[in-house]
């Protein structure tokens, strides 16, 4: 059982361990990305993490706190004049850790550590990943009535489209509808003085008797 464990020790001392953490993190600062075994990366990500949230605040103080761990005036200037300003929003979670496999001789677990605001290439990445969708849990009797919504809608479209579209024809027949009208109710009327005529011819004159 690994109680009481907290801190990695590398095998090494508290004076060595501290020297190699202040190299490391000098090189992280001044190249932004470093190559290094996984337990060493950690061990460094606890260690230079505050000292980029103590340049947030450039002041005499934070500066004198962060060259007693760094031991270099560039790594300082670096920091307080590059490395704060691009890390200026981000609340935590300056740096990243990429495995890249397993060294071989000794088959240690190898990474790379880097600031996370220099990698121009996961930055374009991230930018142009599209807006996650989330998506509805809908049953399947939804489904199956979308369909019947859609031809619904196009049935009601349709119909209230009808009574314009008769409303024209109307419009464009009525004039035809009256000349025909007119046209039977002279033929009627011919028919019935023809008729009229018809009888007048049978009927007897004054002087004329009737035909038995």
């Amino acid at each position: 059982m690994r109680h009481n464990h907290k801190i990695n020790h590398l095998g090494r001392t508290s004076s060595h361990r501290e020297a190699m953490l202040s190299n490391m993190a000098t090189s992280l600062i001044m190249h932004k990305r470093i190559f290094t075994t996984v337990p060493k990366a950690k061990a460094l990500r606890k260690y230079v993490e505050p000292i980029i949230t103590r340049s947030k605040d450039d002041s005499t103080n934070s500066r004198r706190v962060v060259f007693r761990a760094l031991q270099n005036k560039q790594a300082v200037t670096e920091l307080f004049q590059v490395v704060s300003q691009k890390v200026a929003d981000r609340p935590g979670g300056y740096t990243r850790i990429l495995k890249t496999g397993f060294r071989q001789g000794d088959n240690a677990a190898m990474c790379f550590i880097e600031l996370v605001d220099f990698n121009e290439n996961m930055l374009k990445d991230s930018s142009t990943k599209k807006a996650k969708t989330r998506r509805s849990r809908r049953k399947a009797s939804d489904k199956a009535a979308e369909p019947q919504s859609v031809a619904e809608s196009t049935t009601t479209k349709k119909v209230k489209e009808a009574p314009e579209i008769n409303a024209e024809v109307t419009e464009v027949n009525t004039p035809e509808t009256k000349a025909q009208t007119e046209e039977k109710d002279a033929i009627k009327n011919d028919s019935a003085s023809l008729q009229n005529k018809d009888i007048a011819a049978e009927a007897p004159s004054d002087g004329e008797e009737p035909k038995a």
